[in-house]
């Protein structure tokens, strides 16, 4: 009999950029590598996430997407991103897509990104009914760095505080290394909540490198802005940089950034710069460069830390603190520099970039090995599930042993 797969579900409520998604996309690809080999039992999953640009990404192998609709971000908050309706409306047919997806596909595990609650709290009704109609564990992911302190204490009183992530969290998986930045001692988990918490390590190592093919002619420096929804000011002040000689520059605006900045940087970008929208492996090519600059965003900085190449970070300077408290951190680990963007210039990043070709930076003592942490975390949460599954499928193969065939193929017909 054939062994009854493991169902997981991955949620991120995506408003702004790619990060969630990403992360998520990574812990998918992991999860579905490794658990099967923890776990004796194969994994199917699948992706939610409320950005268009999600399935654009290959998903593992026995995944597949499910697409909200948007949301975006304005000064009042959140909105929808395409849709004419009122937030109320939009986040209600969300939550009952939500709850459509659990209540359908019944998964053994659900890892939440970020937000514990989803988005004015959608997803709230569907873990409730999760947990009540059946078995699931339920894991809240977040990154190594939330925000501000007291604008992190805030949200967690908004996503409904402590005590709704008691209930309906078995565990919190912090993707980060505790060494660099502890998230509970600043202030920026409840301190109520530090039992749930395991430290992953960073999703650095392990990080998939496609294609093995360069878009770039002979040796390079590399720009990447994330998503690129607001990284115009560093993707123009680098392209208009002048880099050493013998050297091209990459320019990764990122496929959100908006059509006219895109082609603002095509039209003031230096001879030897190559403008693109986005790369089909970029781990391949930030290894491969000869340095990087980067905002500050959480998977960018973890595919640079699983490189030994020299980077400087220019995080975001508006919304949130997080990719400055980010890049404050690992730069005085020693793991790479960082400037503001209101006082960098082409003259300095010229001259950061001269200082820094040839050498490279040794990341090593950071722990991460978090795409191996993770599914082993996963796979001792799920014991009693998989138990379960091996329980049934022992039962099958006993049951199929005392029919004889004959019977077996009538049984089948008839359950048809």
């Amino acid at each position: 009999m054939a062994v009854e797969p493991l169902r997981i579900v991955l949620y991120s409520h995506d408003s702004v950029g790619l990060g969630h998604v990403r992360r998520n996309l990574a812990l998918a690809h992991a999860l579905a590598n490794q658990l099967p080999g923890l776990t004796g039992r194969p994994v199917t999953g699948i992706l939610i996430t409320g950005t268009s640009h999600a399935p654009g990404f290959p998903a593992p192998k026995g995944w597949d997407w499910v697409l909200l609709p948007g949301v975006g971000k304005g000064p009042e908050g959140y909105l929808p991103r395409n849709l004419n309706l009122p937030m109320a409306e939009l986040v209600s047919l969300r939550s009952r897509l939500l709850q459509g997806v659990l209540a359908g596909f019944c998964p053994d595990l659900l890892i939440v990104d970020r937000h514990a609650t989803g988005v004015h709290r959608e997803l709230e009704s569907a873990l409730r009914h999760a947990r009540a109609d059946g078995p699931v564990r339920v894991v809240l992911g977040l990154r190594e760095v939330l925000d501000a302190p007291d604008v992190a204490f805030t949200e967690w009183a908004r996503f409904g505080g402590p005590r709704v992530v008691k209930t309906l969290f078995d565990a919190i998986w912090v993707y980060g290394d505790q060494a660099i930045h502890d998230p509970v001692a600043s202030g920026e988990i409840p301190f109520s909540l530090r039992k749930l918490i395991r430290y992953t390590g960073y999703l650095a190592a392990g990080r998939p490198s496609v294609s093995g093919l360069s878009c770039m002619d002979g040796p390079y420096v590399m720009t990447t802005v994330g998503g690129g929804s607001d990284g115009h000011a560093l993707a123009r002040l680098a392209a208009a940089t002048p880099v050493p000689a013998g050297l091209g520059h990459l320019v990764v605006a990122g496929p959100q950034m908006p059509a006219e900045e895109f082609q603002d940087l095509e039209r003031h970008a230096r001879p030897g710069v190559r403008v693109v929208t986005a790369l089909d492996d970029i781990v391949f090519h930030l290894r491969h460069a000869a340095a990087v600059v980067a905002m500050g965003g959480y998977n960018t900085v973890c595919e640079i830390m699983s490189t030994n190449v020299p980077a400087l970070i220019v995080p975001r300077t508006q919304s949130r603190a997080e990719q400055r408290i980010r890049a404050a951190s690992l730069a005085e680990a020693g793991y790479l520099e960082q400037h503001e963007i209101g006082t960098l210039t082409p003259e300095i990043l010229a001259d950061w970039l001269a200082e820094r070709i040839g050498t490279t930076v040794d990341r090593r003592r950071a722990v991460l090995d978090g795409l191996i942490r993770v599914p082993q975390l996963a796979a001792e949460l799920l014991q009693p599930a998989v138990a379960a599954g091996v329980a049934a499928d022992d039962a099958d193969d006993a049951d199929d042993a005392e029919v004889p065939a004959a019977a077996k193929g009538s049984a089948a017909r008839v359950a048809v």
